[in-house]
């Protein structure tokens, strides 16, 4: 092997820019919707125009007769696939992605047909002409926090109910009782590049070029849907352009498939922005009620946490906001519930943390309302309440050291000078106040194989089927790669977003890297061992393979997580309702930084989406019709440049000692605890509590004066 020349050329820890960034500022870089193929056909999907009901007829004739169309297909003449299989994530498939399978309806937008033309202009031109009639139902899209019909569920292995102690007893014999209720609207991940998959049968080979965050969870669904064995499905995602959650198995490569091979060619299906509201999946409301009861020093009795969020009617799915509360603070007695409802809407899905996300805002809202009312100050609250075990399950923590991040963040920002009585700052007309918030995330890993090859010319090529999905983790990874192979980064060919190189967890979880990582120095090791006997490379090259599973699967249990301290300083005008973040400092235990450049931007990536989400993101639902009001990104609001202040993400050491590279994730806890940050500063500024989001102007107007 080649030794690397200097040690800055090796170590992962050091800066380094994006290995493909020249092919993505030049153009080099092809994404889902850019493969050139011969004979290339355009799908355009059709949603319904009513929320419930059953399709009665497709008039197909006129579409068919217009120039360009090929095909239009619809439940009436599309090949059965199924969807009585386990996924990879042990649930059940959505049933949405499996299109044109019946005639039902089960949401506004629900795929109803796709035209296929010979342009992309002509299938959206017949698209637009398609009629469909309807037999439509009685909707019911309304959520709020009282449904008497919701019930307990499960998710991810995760019991709906925990309950340690008697909470109630707990509650009755607190000197301080928090009681709130808090909710969250629905949010959307709308990656910048829109979802789009390009199919093609090459015999009975299915070949799918696509945008996805896991090569092998699709190679693995299809698979399963369309009967066939996992080898004879090849799924490519080299460049993706933002997931967050959203990229998994949906209509679009489906329908895409059945449509190649219902005529023989390859065919394309993007979706428009518009569908990608009704498609992708989302970040369910949620209304959640939070009781704390504490002694008057705010020594934590009683935790309880309940969490509700809307579901579909053809699929579960569980937005575990009450999660948070089980691994947060110490308490005699905890009870947390996660509940579910059913409406007539698009199933939800995971959008950045998870669970988390929302739930942080409730819980970091809750305790700084029990630090003001014990009149202790909020950082002093949390750390008289740091558990030294899981909270409810008692296991070890792998690491914490959320106290170092609050105690470096408090010094960074300034909180010793925050004066901690509320409404007293101002700036000219604008009331000042300033806010902080835990933030913590999963650190887990996940199986992976991996290959590394040594090459004759003295370069190492690496085939993983990892995705990078602007996160920078090809660039983590070579840099990975290098130091392992103790080589130089651009010795180091990394490919991945391919089925064909293998299984390997997708980028999902935080846990992308980590994995892959993990995959990458086992292969690497082997390699080694390999070339120990001084042989020369033949021209085809050596190569070594690994696969973590018995090494992630002997892990033993832990509470393992990344953790942060999120402080915000807000200014409000009292005339307008407006509030905008002045300033917003991260500070996080995240494992090892592999690269400090990319890490940084996801890191403040998140916490810029903190901002959006506390000041700007809803998605709106008409109950007349079921559907969203402004499913676009003018009607959805999300944080532009003059909403963004100065941001600063930092963080102290905090190598997982059980990782191979030290790695814990830095994907997703960015985001989590800026919402109730930004919003317990808008309680420092004006002495008026709110704990409903988005913050927005009308309600801090409307909002009763502070008592």
């Amino acid at each position: 092997m080649t030794p690397a020349t200097t040690t800055e050329h090796t170590a992962a820890g050091t800066a380094h820019r994006r290995v493909e960034g020249r092919d993505k500022v030049t153009g080099a870089a092809r994404y889902a919707a850019e493969i050139p193929l011969a004979g290339l056909a355009h799908g355009w999907l059709v949603g319904s125009t009513v929320a419930r009901g059953r399709v009665r007829s497709v008039e197909t004739a006129p579409v068919l007769a217009m120039p360009g169309v090929l095909t239009v297909l619809h439940h009436g003449n599309t090949a059965r696939v199924t969807t009585d299989y386990v996924t990879v994530l042990g649930t059940s498939p959505d049933p949405t992605a499996a299109v044109f399978q019946h005639d039902q309806v089960q949401h506004m937008g629900w795929p109803v047909a796709l035209v296929v033309a010979e342009t992309p202009e002509q299938a959206r031109e017949g698209a637009e002409a398609l009629v469909v009639h309807y037999d439509e139902e009685p909707h019911d899209t309304a959520f709020s926090g009282d449904r008497a019909d919701a019930y307990p569920l499960d998710s991810m292995g995760q019991p709906a109910v925990t309950d340690k102690g008697e909470t109630e007893a707990e509650l009755a014999a607190s000197a301080v009782v928090v009681d709130a209720c808090y909710t969250t609207p629905e949010n959307h991940h709308n990656a910048m590049e829109p979802h789009a998959a390009t199919v093609r049968w090459d015999g009975g080979r299915l070949d799918v070029i696509d945008s996805n965050q896991s090569a092998a969870w699709i190679q693995s669904e299809l698979a399963n849907m369309f009967s066939l064995d996992p080898q004879s499905v090849r799924v490519r995602s080299e460049h993706v352009g933002g997931a967050f959650g959203g990229k998994g198995v949906r209509a679009h490569q489906v329908a895409a498939a059945l449509a190649a091979r219902a005529l023989g060619r390859p065919v394309r299906v993007a979706m428009t922005r518009r569908q990608m509201f009704a498609l992708i999946g989302y970040r369910s409301p949620t209304a959640q009620r939070i009781r704390l009861g504490a002694d008057a020093d705010g020594r934590l009795r009683a935790l309880q946490h309940d969490s509700l969020n809307q579901t579909s009617t053809v699929h579960e799915h569980v937005e575990a906001s009450a999660g948070v509360s089980r691994v947060g603070y110490d308490a005699a007695a905890h009870r947390t519930a996660q509940r579910v409802v059913r409406l007539d809407v698009p199933t939800p899905t995971w959008m950045r943390a998870p669970g988390e996300a929302p739930g942080s805002f409730a819980l970091e809202s809750a305790m700084d309302e029990l630090a003001a009312e014990c009149g202790i100050d909020p950082i002093e609250l949390r750390m008289r309440n740091e558990p030294e075990r899981g909270p409810v399950s008692g296991l070890p923590f792998g690491s914490r050291r959320l106290p170092d991040c609050f105690r470096e963040g408090a010094r960074r920002f300034g909180w010793a000078d925050r004066d901690p009585r509320p409404g007293v700052r101002r700036d000219g007309r604008r009331l000042l106040g300033t806010g902080t918030a835990a933030a913590s995330f999963l650190a887990m890993a996940m199986p992976a194989t991996a290959a590394v090859t040594a090459e004759a010319d003295g370069t190492f090529t690496v085939r993983i089927g990892a995705a990078d999905v602007g996160t920078g983790a090809r660039t983590a990874l070579t840099l990975i790669a290098a130091e392992a192979l103790r080589t130089a980064p651009d010795r180091v060919r990394m490919r991945i977003g391919d089925s064909d190189f293998g299984p390997a967890w997708g980028a999902a979880g935080s846990m992308g890297t980590r994995s892959w990582a993990w995959a990458i120095t086992d292969a690497v090791a082997a390699l080694r061992e390999r070339l120990a006997g001084g042989a020369g490379i033949p021209p085809e090259g050596v190569t070594a393979r690994s696969d973590t599973s018995g090494s992630v699967f002997g892990l033993a249990p832990r509470e393992r997580r990344a953790y942060g301290a999120q402080f915000a300083e807000v200014a409000v005008d009292p005339g307008t309702g407006e509030v905008r973040v002045r300033r917003l400092l991260g500070i996080f235990a995240a494992g090892r930084i592999v690269n400090p450049l990319t890490a940084r931007s996801q890191l403040t990536g998140g916490m810029i989406w903190g901002i959006s989400m506390a000041l700007h993101e809803e998605a709106v639902r008409d109950p007349v019709s079921g559907g969203h009001v402004g499913a676009d990104l003018a009607g959805y609001h999300v944080a532009a440049h003059a909403d963004i202040p100065a941001v600063e993400a930092d963080w102290v050491d905090d190598p997982d000692p059980e990782d191979p590279v030290g790695i814990k994730g830095v994907g997703e806890i960015g985001v989590v605890g800026v919402a109730a940050a930004v919003a317990n500063a808008v309680w420092h500024a004006t002495g008026v509590r709110h704990r409903h989001l988005p913050l927005r102007p009308d309600r801090v107007l409307t909002a009763p004066p502070a008592a």
